[in-house]
């Protein structure tokens, strides 16, 4: 399967919608699961739960009602000639992982090369933001920051690395406590000039 074909199917899954469910019912599930784990969810430290669970989860996973086109959509041309790598490196996130809905957290670093202008430099730091506010794995997380950052910024090349630690490594299972996980992904004149790649990574490494 080629790269724009996988590029498609990711967004197809990403925009399926389901019938969203009442604040209502989102709080009764979640007097569902305290009663689940073997509490009672009518006691007084537990009233008013669920609507506080409910109120995170709409700031944990914003990022589905936010559009990467609209975060990207302005761009800057004089920039007097500027045609270099651009690299936002350290942008903390947080995320929420999809298989056990418990987070991960890390630092981003992106560098492209203008083509056509450069976008704010906050605005990558939004975009990452938009993508980890949804249930996530890393590797996704990644791909779908630099398909956003070539579909709406059209560069010359790409790079995004992610380190974090996931607390369903640290506080489940192996509970390997501050494992990290680097996933990266290149484009362009990055995927094909290996310096580039070495300057990226000296650029990231760089205190």
């Amino acid at each position: 399967m080629d790269v724009s074909v996988k590029q498609e199917a990711r967004k197809a899954v990403t925009s399926v919608a389901l019938p969203r469910p009442s604040h209502e019912e989102a709080m009764q599930a979640v007097r569902t699961l305290i009663a689940w784990a073997g509490d009672d969810p009518t006691r007084e430290g537990l009233l008013d739960t669920p609507k506080r669970v409910t109120k995170a989860f709409g700031e944990f996973f914003a990022g589905y009602d936010q559009d990467p086109k609209e975060v990207l959509q302005r761009t800057f041309k004089e920039v007097g000639g500027y045609d270099d790598v651009v690299l936002v490196k350290d942008i903390p996130f947080s995320s929420h992982c999809e298989h056990h809905m418990v987070p991960f957290v890390g630092k981003a670093h992106i560098a492209y090369l203008p083509h056509d202008g450069v976008v704010g430099i906050s605005k990558l730091a939004r975009l990452v933001e938009v993508f980890s506010r949804r249930l996530q794995v890393q590797e996704n997380l990644t791909a779908q920051i630099i398909d956003a950052i070539n579909d709406h910024l059209n560069p010359r090349g790409a790079a995004v690395m992610l380190e974090a630690e996931h607390m369903c490594m640290s506080m489940r299972g192996v509970r390997a406590h501050g494992a990290s996980t680097i996933t990266q992904r290149f484009t362009g004149v990055f995927a094909e000039d290996r310096n580039e790649q070495d300057r990226f990574f000296a650029m990231v490494n760089r205190r």
